[in-house]
């Protein structure tokens, strides 16, 4: 799916300690230039932070409203995956092929993937602190840009959440059940969708391929596993996920 021309900002409902907030709650003074970042330790862990990606990518779009009449340009969000390749998350948009790579899970690697891409707003699964000692001059590199560290859990909830998304309009679920159960669009049925009005990544011949690649290691049995997750996450029949502000030195000490 395109979220240019399938999602709007209004569909997502958050709440923050009690009280209804707005994507600025999350992604405080958003500039045109921020890039957002997820770090995925688990298989089809970002379906756990699907309304964070999305409200992200409204933010982009938001930010600078020429991106979805002028350029039409994919949103800079960047999916890391930890240690190996954890499923294919092209359907939220992470696309063309850079903007997912796989990095070695060691905290000097993925603190250096982080800041290659220049992430601003990251999110990242809850992680315990520890020791690290990263590479010089590393830690501050990322601290003079990190704007937004948020902690999400790959089941979508996480303790002591600070606030929660709900998006109230089923089209926003279409992207997760399209990376929990991903379809093999053939040039045939491309043709039979005919032009659409936004050029889409299924129509670039490397996209069928390279997510199958990142598939790879995500067996049947993870795939059910996540579709249970994303059930019980409904809420008078509304997905609702919960999330936690960090600090961007702890989440330093969490990689």
């Amino acid at each position: 799916m395109h979220i240019i021309d399938a999602l709007q900002s209004n569909f997502y409902e958050i709440d923050v300690s009690g009280s209804s907030g707005t994507m600025s709650d999350v992604f405080e003074d958003w500039k045109p230039h921020d890039r957002f970042g997820l770090l995925v330790y688990e298989p089809l862990a970002g379906t756990g932070a699907a309304h964070l990606i999305q409200l992200a990518c409204m933010c982009f779009y938001d930010s600078k409203p020429a991106r979805r009449t002028d350029r039409k340009i994919y949103p800079e969000i960047f999916a890391i995956h930890v240690g190996e390749w954890r499923g294919g998350h092209g359907e939220f948009d992470f696309w063309p092929a850079r903007r997912e790579v796989r990095v070695d899970n060691d905290p000097c690697e993925i603190l250096g993937a982080i800041n290659d891409r220049g992430i601003t707003r990251l999110a990242m699964p809850e992680r315990p602190q520890r020791d690290i000692v990263h590479r010089r001059k590393e830690e501050d590199c990322a601290l003079d840009r990190l704007v937004t560290v948020v902690t999400y859990g790959p089941t979508g909830r996480v303790s002591n959440p600070d606030f929660t998304i709900r998006s109230n309009n089923g089209r926003s679920e279409q992207d997760v059940r399209r990376v929990i159960r991903p379809k093999e669009i053939s040039k045939f049925g491309r043709v039979q969708q005919g032009k659409p009005r936004v050029p889409v990544k299924e129509w670039d011949t490397d996209y069928g391929p390279r997510q199958a690649e990142l598939n790879a290691n995500v067996t049947p049995a993870l795939r059910e596993q996540a579709e249970r997750h994303r059930e019980a996450l409904k809420v008078d029949g509304l997905v609702t996920e919960s999330y936690r502000f960090v600090s961007p030195e702890i989440a330093l000490r969490s990689l």
